[in-house]
């Protein structure tokens, strides 16, 4: 099949209705009309020969090639902004070592784009990667034998001694299979939540965050079952074992069994998740730790919420 021509100019109108959900959301982000947004992802579809999005009155849900689309164009603007960052300036003479903590929920939407860029453009570094649980990263930032950690930000158990920046907030919703009575629902509420079964995550501190949100509204959840398995989550809740109340950065419509789950979002305001950068306070942070933290301010913003 020949491609004719994909500008670069659609890749970046498809990630901002991907990111956004809508087109006039994208339209405001992006100051053009929303004909010109609509005009473009229809050539876009017809260029590639599949179908991006769903549509609905709810907005622009992608599709499963939408979703594969995504990384591929994510991955396409960040090699043109490297590209013209090291057209512009030498690759830097960066040397020395990076020590970076991740957890592991984090680990599999942050890391990657992250740490490949950070490779290209400073070739000199030696990067070293350490996996660990929220507590253990701080621990390590504490005594100096990690740099920085990409983790939720926003529960630290020792907000004093570290400094904190948020790279991306994530809004909690609520999953359900797709013939859950609450799918009646434009908008669920916390007290509807917990008449329901329910599955929780236990990951990065994100139940601690609901844990507070749930007491302070005065509500007991009836929890089935905690795990620590976003995947046994997804699949539960796809096959109508309960409903969960996640944050988006974890969304995905499908489960690994083919399950569709929907989301729907919440009338009571809630804590996002935040994810971010963390490092010790008042350390004096090395070139490299600085060149990453950077980076990160630049791809965060370029991925709008």
């Amino acid at each position: 099949m020949h491609h004719r021509h994909v500008t670069l100019r659609q890749f970046r109108y498809f990630v901002a209705v991907a990111e956004c959900g809508s087109v006039a959301s994208a339209s405001r982000m992006l100051s053009i009309a929303q004909s010109a947004l609509t005009k473009s992802l229809l050539e876009l579809e017809a260029e590639i020969g599949s179908t991006l999005f769903e549509r609905s009155s709810r907005g622009m849900t992608l599709t499963p090639q939408g979703h594969r689309f995504l990384g591929s164009a994510r991955k396409v603007l960040g090699s043109v902004a490297d590209a013209l960052r090291l057209h512009a300036s030498e690759p830097s003479a960066l040397g020395g070592m990076l020590s970076l903590g991740v957890t592991s929920l984090v680990a599999g939407y942050y890391l990657s784009e992250l740490f490949s860029r950070f490779r290209r453009n400073n070739p000199q570094v030696e990067v070293f990667v350490t996996e660990d649980t929220p507590q253990f990263l701080e621990h390590l930032l504490i005594n100096g034998e990690l740099d920085v950690a990409i983790m939720v930000s926003n529960v630290l158990s020792e907000p004093q001694a570290m400094v904190s920046e948020t790279l991306a907030r994530s809004a909690n919703r609520v999953w359900m299979a797709s013939n859950h009575a609450l799918t009646a629902r434009d908008e669920i509420t916390l007290a509807d939540c917990a008449e329901c079964d329910q599955i929780v995550l236990e990951a990065d501190r994100i139940d601690e965050l609901m844990t507070g949100v749930w007491s302070r509204h005065q509500l007991k959840p009836r929890v089935i079952l905690r795990t620590s398995s976003l995947e046994a989550v997804r699949s539960l809740v796809g096959a109508g074992a309960g409903i969960a109340v996640l944050p988006d950065i974890l969304y995905r419509p499908w489960t690994l069994d083919a399950e569709h789950v929907e989301v729907r979002p919440l009338r009571d305001e809630i804590p996002t998740v935040d994810v971010g950068l963390v490092w010790r306070r008042g350390s004096g942070l090395k070139p490299a730790a600085a060149e990453f933290i950077e980076l990160a301010r630049e791809t965060s913003r370029t991925r709008k919420p």
